[in-house]
């Protein structure tokens, strides 16, 4: 039995590159396999959709991509595909400031429930670029229609994540506080348009969300006006970077990044939460770790994002670390996996499997933005 699915965006988040390990189009393939009906392509951009087309039809998953059809706007793929060719599933990878909103032209999860009303959505992170409030008018309106939908907040489906949870689930733990900590390695960050915080949102809103979302995830709801942060700026002794690869003075200086930020904040629970996001590393591997403490408990997650994540546990009668590694985990897998099988099986419960709802991606962007206007004061 096939499955139809459209895709939104035929940039590097549903095809891939060299520099990340994102590519929607490779999981679908491998979760899907032979049922897998790729119907349509939208982007603005028809060169670039018609690139990533030919690279699929040359391939071996051919057949998933013979009756895909390339559109340059929504609307386009709505007049042209119905009965059979309907998607159930629309996985939208275009760029933030084309969604998130009810204003027409940044409205793209409206457009499709519009266009497709029975189509689930996978949306990629952050929700938008655009202001908080219109996306909580997103989230209202997603919500009235009972459109499924996820968000590719990954890393609470990262295998180590879950044991993360489990550990504290088991112990009846109470989260005192949670710890974040992302360093950034620049030295081939050469887009122009990622170094300026008007086009990007900035490292906080663009990068560090998926650590200020696990923060969320362990410590819950945030207490917003509790929020401080203090950055280094482009401008300060501290903030001269020596090895960037591009000529920063194109852009104008008040719209230059921060190169560290540091911000702390209560949660509604008691709990206190800390994030530090960095931009000073040279050469391509970054250093990341996120902490969770508890009474009696330290869990350290280190290098989330690289192919064998490690989990540090220290725990009451335990001498030393108790450490746990989990090689191979594809948490961008199991995202795609856990929205396809409740689109499969509506009945059976796995809806509330999907870990990152509209709404929750929501707080976590609400998050994000004012970390980056308390540092910005």
């Amino acid at each position: 039995m096939t499955f139809n699915v459209l895709l939104v965006g035929a940039g590097e988040i549903n095809f891939g590159s060299v520099e990340g390990p994102w590519n929607h189009s490779r999981r679908l393939e491998s979760k899907l396999g032979k049922s897998l009906r790729v119907v349509g392509l939208v982007d603005p951009d028809q060169s670039r959709a018609a690139a990533a087309l030919e690279g699929k039809l040359a391939s071996e998953v051919a057949p998933a991509y013979v009756s895909c059809r390339a559109f340059s706007t929504v609307s386009e793929a709505a007049a042209a595909l119905s009965d059979d060719l309907l998607p159930q599933l629309a996985v939208v990878g275009a760029p933030p400031f084309a969604r998130g909103s009810d204003l027409s032209g940044k409205d793209l999860e409206l457009q499709l429930t519009s266009a497709f009303p029975g189509c689930a959505l996978f949306v990629e992170k952050p929700v938008s670029s655009g202001p908080v409030d219109g996306c909580w008018r997103v989230a209202a309106e997603l919500d009235k229609r009972r459109t499924l939908v996820g968000v590719g907040y990954m890393l609470r489906y990262s295998k180590a994540v879950q044991m993360m949870k489990q550990i504290i689930k088991e112990n009846n733990l109470v989260v005192m506080g949670t710890n974040a900590r992302y360093v950034m390695a620049y030295e081939w960050a050469r887009k122009l348009s990622w170094w300026n915080k008007d086009s990007s949102g900035g490292p906080i809103v663009e990068q560090a969300t998926h650590f200020c979302d696990l923060s969320r995830y362990f410590g819950g709801d945030v207490v917003l006006p509790s929020v401080s942060a203090h950055i280094v700026s482009h401008d300060e002794a501290p903030g001269a970077l020596s090895a960037k690869r591009f000529d920063e003075t194109a852009i104008p200086p008040e719209k230059r990044l921060p190169r560290l930020t540091s911000a702390t904040w209560k949660y509604a629970g008691g709990a206190v939460g800390a994030l530090t996001h960095v931009i000073a590393l040279h050469g391509a591997t970054y250093d990341t770790e996120f902490e969770v403490y508890a009474d009696g408990y330290r869990l350290k997650l280190i290098d989330p994002y690289g192919s064998t994540p490690v989990l540090s546990v220290r725990r009451p009668g335990v001498a030393g670390e108790e450490m746990h590694t989990f090689p191979d985990d594809d948490p961008f897998y199991s995202e795609l996996s856990t929205i396809i099988d409740a689109i499969r099986e509506p009945n059976s419960g796995a809806r509330s499997s999907i870990l990152s709802s509209y709404e929750d991606a929501v707080k976590t962007y609400e998050l994000t933005w004012q970390i980056r206007r308390a540092g910005e004061k």
